[in-house]
């Protein structure tokens, strides 16, 4: 009998495998024939990474009996009874039998509605009333995400520093948006199942379908998709699954009022204000990063709808959004003038407003919504701001409640000025222990998506070295913990560090339930690249873009990404004299350079050329703009 921790280990031949070409990948060869003896034997397999998909096992037995198989994505819950998945909260999943009756060779392959969507472990055990044994001779998996690409290891962007926890994060969000990535006839069922799971419910149209999480929910969120989306842009490239996750919020958009669902079906929870504009940005983000104009015009007329709705919720009298649909992303409270509902209204209206000249450029609606940003910005600068503790309040009460996500997306979504965005940047610190930032608005936890938007906040109000220390603290945690994954990254956790996220909130349901392949917070694959890097797009497809890199503490970085225009690269390295600069482009496209310059006197020379003219100098900056596109090369001394 093998001891219950007996763990065979092949992580360098499980990356190679699970990232190689095509989908079908055999395991654990090199250690094989395991022989289990007698019942309650087990062993563990440790694929190194999270995987998920359709295992087969080819096996050898003297007698009768069944072997079971659970499954895990955090070494915590190893065992018997497989991680908590099926959202019944009656506990942990239990295990899946291949069942033999005699002696001699056998195959077992999970049944298709059993998919296991994330696990790193898988425990085989023998049950049997005889004294036999049970060889198994070979193990394998059919991969059950990224169904449309042949080669998983075609990602459309990278990202490299001289920081390599850095770069493993980069890399662990974007694998996580692979796993999240599934076959549209994945999605957990619903009703849910009290004993075992079942993934085997339609999640909308098409072949490929972004979801919130690898093992659950299995569901399109919008919510997490407003981090989601951009990691997803820089990284792998896969706007397929984006689209299609978009369009079934769409087709189930209520015909009657235009309120979007919280979730997409078979779950189709309602009642969100705040998810119902998560679809109308993402909506942005989608035709931004693809520039389809099909798909904008297909809709656009829904999309009008949602914004009548969600804004004649607005307050006549205060100009604040009274919310009414309080479902949200997991704060404790919601409601009324919520101020992190005005942000994300402030950004739909932004974005919303770029939609308009996009779909209709002789449309006023695009002055209509901007003009209305510009009221609710100063309504919550006025009703929601706390000046003697320098950040905005929950609600435009008498509250001591500064939450971290109204606060994070003022600074990100541009609702404050430099004074005010300043003070924001530094009382997020407030909230920060050695393992991550803790949420005011759900105490005791650290939620990396909140979090996402913190570190692109903090880039935002231009203090890298905030948000850098920030991804080390909190994503540098997860990536190095042992009982983790150590290649995605996790829904949320504790502040004692434990992986209880929300079970101290009067949720119902055990730690186990914790997504540890969680899109939504994959935030620092898009903020390294854009802000770190410093390269993004501004206009539908890439044909305007921007490189503002900024340096924190790094000598290094470097990164891309892929439209139907072309490739895009930056990259740049610090000297003692300054640094240098090179970035390309697809040709015809137009861009500002957006270079840290610490004085009119500095030396900025591109493709061998001094740059005296056409330069505008700003709050330690020179900006300069580029036509043409193709390949150059700066040279920036100080």
């Amino acid at each position: 009998m093998l001891e219950e921790h007996d763990l065979f280990r092949a992580r360098s031949q499980c990356i190679r495998r699970a990232m190689g070409t095509g989908h079908l990948r055999t395991f654990f060869k090199d250690s094989m024939p395991v022989t289990l003896h007698g019942n309650g034997s087990l062993v563990i397999f440790d694929f190194g990474i999270e995987v998920g998909g359709i295992v087969t096992l080819e096996y050898t037995s003297s007698g009768s009996g069944a072997l079971g198989i659970a499954f895990t994505e955090a070494k915590n819950w190893i065992g018997e009874w497989s991680d908590s998945s099926n959202g019944a909260f009656k506990g942990p999943d239990g295990a899946l039998y291949a069942n033999f009756t005699q002696a001699g060779n056998g195959s077992y392959t999970m049944p298709d509605k059993s998919l296991r969507g994330g696990f790193r472990y898988m425990t085989v055990f023998l049950v049997t009333n005889e004294s036999i044994n049970v060889q198994i001779q070979d193990v394998s998996l059919e991969i059950g995400f990224q169904p449309t690409w042949s080669n998983l290891r075609a990602y459309q962007g990278y990202f490299h520093s001289n920081d390599e926890l850095l770069n493993r994060i980069w890399y662990s969000g974007a694998y996580t948006l692979q796993t999240n990535s599934v076959p549209v006839n994945t999605g957990r069922q619903v009703p849910m199942l009290h004993t075992g799971w079942a993934n085997n419910a339609t999640l909308g149209p098409g072949d490929t379908i972004i979801v919130d999480g690898a093992k659950r929910d299995r569901a399109v969120w919008p919510g997490d998709m407003g981090i989601a989306v951009p990691a997803a842009f820089v990284s792998t490239g896969d706007l397929e699954s984006v689209k299609n996750a978009l369009q079934v919020m769409y087709n189930t958009q209520n015909p009657t009022t235009g309120a979007f669902d919280e979730s997409g079906p078979p779950l189709s929870q309602k009642n969100s204000d705040t998810y119902h504009m998560w679809t109308m940005i993402g909506t942005y983000n989608y035709v931004l990063f693809s520039n389809d104009t099909d798909f904008l015009s297909t809709n656009w007329q829904k999309y009008q709808a949602a914004m009548d709705y969600i804004y004649g919720k607005v307050d006549d009298s205060s100009g604040l959004l009274i919310v009414t649909g309080t479902r949200d992303w997991a704060r404790w409270q919601q409601g009324y003038n919520n101020s992190e509902a005005q942000m994300i209204l402030y950004h739909t209206l932004k974005t919303g407003s770029q939609l308009a000249t996009w779909a209709d450029s002789t449309s006023s609606r695009a002055d209509t919504w901007n003009n209305r940003a510009e009221n609710l910005k100063q309504a919550v600068n006025k009703y929601c701001w706390d000046d003697a503790y320098g950040a905005f309040k929950d609600n435009a009460t008498a509250t001591t409640l500064h939450p971290q996500d109204a606060n994070s997306m003022a600074l990100l979504f541009g609702v404050v000025n430099q004074t005010r965005a300043a003070s924001i940047s530094e009382r997020l610190t407030d909230n920060w222990t050695p393992i991550g930032a803790v949420a005011p608005e759900l105490p005791e936890n650290i939620s990396p998506f909140i979090s996402s938007f913190e570190i692109q906040g903090h880039l935002t109000a231009g203090r890298p070295d905030r948000a850098l220390e920030l991804i080390r603290r909190s994503w540098g945690w997860y990536i190095n913990n042992p009982s983790g994954t150590e290649s995605t990254v996790i829904e949320g956790y504790l502040a004692n560090g434990t992986f209880g996220y929300r079970s101290n909130r009067g949720y119902d349901y055990d730690a186990s339930y914790v997504s540890h392949a969680h899109g939504w917070s994959s935030g620092p694959t898009s903020a390294l690249t854009n802000y770190i890097v410093g390269l993004s797009i501004t206009s539908p497809g890439g044909s305007t873009w921007k490189i503002a890199p900024q340096f924190g503490d790094l000598k290094s970085a470097q990164g891309g990404f892929t439209t139907l225009l072309g490739k895009y690269k930056a990259s740049w390295k610090r000297n003692p004299k300054g640094y240098t600069l090179q970035f390309s482009v697809p040709q015809g496209t137009t861009g500002n350079l957006t270079l840290p310059c610490s004085s009119r006197k500095s030396s900025i020379k591109i493709d061998g050329h001094d740059i005296k003219r056409g330069v505008v100098y700003e709050d330690g900056s020179a900006t300069v703009t580029m036509t043409g596109g193709g390949s150059h090369y700066v040279v920036v001394e100080q």
